[in-house]
């Protein structure tokens, strides 16, 4: 999943340096959504792990 969200993330990027100045503002909304929810899915995973029993 995460690896999902950085190619999102990585694309959303490029687009907004290849736009004009009204689409920019939209895309930079979506690459904030995108790197907040994959902040929240690292979280998720670091917590699953933390969890786990030691091997």
């Amino acid at each position: 999943m995460t690896y999902d969200l950085e190619i999102h993330i990585e694309e959303l990027r490029l687009e907004a340096n290849h736009c004009d100045p009204a689409e920019r503002a939209q895309i930079n909304a979506a690459l904030e959504a995108a790197r907040a929810e994959l902040a929240a899915a690292i979280a998720a995973q670091d917590a699953e792990r933390a969890s786990e029993p030691p091997h």
